[in-house]
């Protein structure tokens, strides 16, 4: 039995915190700032390599839409676009999904509820987002066809993203799986797939709006 004084629970808080967030981008908790670049080396690497991995399987879905985009090369300039904000909607859902799990304020139990609250947001924020990069991308081509395609991808991608911000760490939980662990390697590769397809799938649906 002893005391345990503010500053040093406050301390072990903070190093706990620090640590989930090296893991969650595929850092080792042993390393640190001042650590040698061999051992850096030897704990990221792996999982450098399995996101190279993921990389390939987002360049194949590109791929798969390669004569649309050799066609409406619009379409590539705005890729990374449709990209960018799915993986940041997804990173927000992830980010206050794993602070639940820390904190105890969710259980796996409770995922339903929290699927459906990422679904909402992930909707409202991507007609949002829709909106302003529809008034963007018509003020720079004045190609109907293209806003129509940009909103409705964005709509469904940052949808998607919030949805699967929230289960990635909810599964690695379930799976007895730290769920801090290259939580947003595994969550980028969801948003990559997920937007590529959802804009040139509907891209390719709809090419005959496009001029």
């Amino acid at each position: 039995v002893g005391v345990i004084r503010q500053a040093a629970l406050f301390s072990a808080l903070e190093q706990e915190t620090s640590l989930d967030i090296q893991t969650m981008v595929g850092a080792s908790r042993d390393e640190r700032a001042l650590s040698s670049s061999i051992f850096a080396v030897r704990k990221r690497l792996p999982w450098l390599q399995l996101n190279l991995v993921t990389a390939f399987l987002a360049a194949t879905v590109v791929g798969f839409f390669e004569s649309t985009i050799a066609k409406f090369t619009a379409l590539a300039v705005l890729l990374p676009v449709v990209a960018g904000q799915s993986g940041n909607a997804g990173a927000q859902a992830l980010a206050v999904t794993m602070r639940g799990l820390v904190l105890r304020e969710i259980t796996l139990r409770q995922w339903p509820r929290l699927v459906w609250k990422e679904a909402g947001a992930g909707f409202v924020n991507g007609l949002a987002i829709a909106a302003t990069t529809a008034l963007g991308v018509w003020i720079w081509s004045r190609q109907l066809g293209l806003v129509v395609i940009i909103a409705s991808s964005m709509v469904i991608s940052m949808s998607i993203a919030c949805i699967a911000g929230a289960m990635v760490p909810l599964i690695m939980r379930r799976l007895g799986q730290d769920p801090a662990t290259a939580s947003s390697i595994f969550l980028t590769t969801v948003t990559d797939v997920c937007g590529f397809l959802s804009f040139l799938g509907i891209a390719t649906l709809l090419s005959g709006m496009l001029v």
